[in-house]
């Protein structure tokens, strides 16, 4: 391995920059270093350029969407070895903590638990990343699946797997999806694997709603301004049993709940700039079941068996590709969403 490495840090608000940074070794023995062999740009790395996620510390490499080769692994690692093509997980867990056993590994009680790759600690927008916990952190990838296949399997598609299991989806319903970005495309794949009655993705902008009748032509599709008025005329019940905000706007927050129908389970995927407001005297009687989802990677190797099967695809969603030496190319384009971007792969 080579001692230097180049690396996009988070220098202060506003301010990414590509820099030579040593190339990272094992701290603990349940560690792993992964060659990355592929990187991405989340909204979340926009997030934090932002200054919207105070925890992000100045100076750490970030990037947290990423596969690539085990390089070196620590004495205590068992599951992967060198060699072992892997998927990262964007949460870092310990696997033995209350919440770990549960099955909610965002909220890993271990001083680096949760979203650390990235953000409090050094992520994967590099040709080189450290991966603590090793064992819950990687799942290797099937032989028939390939990295651009594996790409978002540890954020945004396991954040959309999450949101749709604790939305509790049943055959019957009428699901609402709204934003199409890369999370909310991920949510609504995840949505279809539960066959539920119809669903319906709410999206402002003209070319990923254009993206959606293309790649899903079973879907239903409308404009905010709309959506009201047509979630109630197709939907059994006066609204969406089922609501997924994906879009992370105030006007959408307040959308989810006006569309949903009288004891129905909106879910909170979308990750917001500001604090939001339930305005509980107009939602008297509507008993709303919240719930918060986020990203949380307990799921990521039933993820890649899916996708080995062929029921999971997300590689339409990685339309444009650059090397890393030009990750400021990407950033421009993925931030103004120029071209039809909805997801760029970092070579």
């Amino acid at each position: 391995m080579e001692n230097m490495m180049r690396a996009v840090v988070y220098r202060e608000k506003g301010c990414f920059a590509l820099e030579e940074r040593p190339v990272p070794e094992i701290l603990d023995p349940r560690d792993a270093v992964v060659r990355v062999t592929l990187t991405s740009i989340c909204s979340s790395d926009l997030h934090i350029k932002g200054g919207f996620v105070p925890r992000a510390k100045p100076g750490i490499i970030v990037g947290h969407e990423m596969v690539g080769v085990v390089e070196q692994v620590g004495p205590q690692v068992t599951r992967v070895a060198p060699g072992d093509r892997v998927a990262v997980n964007v949460e870092t867990f310990c696997g033995t903590c209350f919440f770990c056993q549960r099955g909610a590994v965002n909220n890993c009680t271990d001083p680096a638990g949760g979203w650390a790759l990235g953000c409090r600690i050094d992520g994967g927008q590099a040709e080189y990343v450290r991966v603590p916990y090793a064992d819950q952190g990687l799942n290797r990838i099937p032989a028939n699946v390939s990295d651009r296949q594996a790409l978002l399997v540890g954020d945004v598609l396991a954040t959309g797997f999450w949101a749709v299991r604790i939305s509790e989806i049943a055959p019957e319903d009428t699901v609402l999806i709204i934003g199409a970005g890369p999370t909310g495309i991920c949510t609504l794949l995840c949505a279809l694997l539960k066959r539920p009655a119809r669903v319906i993705v709410c999206e402002k902008d003209a070319a990923r709603l254009r993206f959606v009748r293309e790649h899903y032509p079973e879907v239903l599709t409308v404009e905010p301004v709309h959506a009201l008025e047509f979630v109630r005329a197709n939907s059994s019940h006066g609204g969406a049993d089922v609501v997924l905000e994906v879009a992370g706007a105030e006007e959408t927050f307040r959308l989810a709940w006006e569309c949903a129908r009288p004891n129905a389970v909106v879910t909170i995927v979308a990750l917001y700039n500001g604090s939001q407001i339930l305005p509980l005297p107009e939602m008297y009687g509507k008993n709303l079941t919240f719930k918060t989802g986020g990203v949380d990677g307990c799921d990521c190797g039933e993820i890649l068996e899916l996708i080995s099967q062929g029921k999971l695809d997300t590689e339409p969603l990685i339309t444009h590709t650059y090397p890393l030496t030009e990750i400021a190319a990407a950033y421009d384009l993925f931030e103004n969403r120029r071209d039809g971007v909805m997801k760029v792969a970092i070579e």
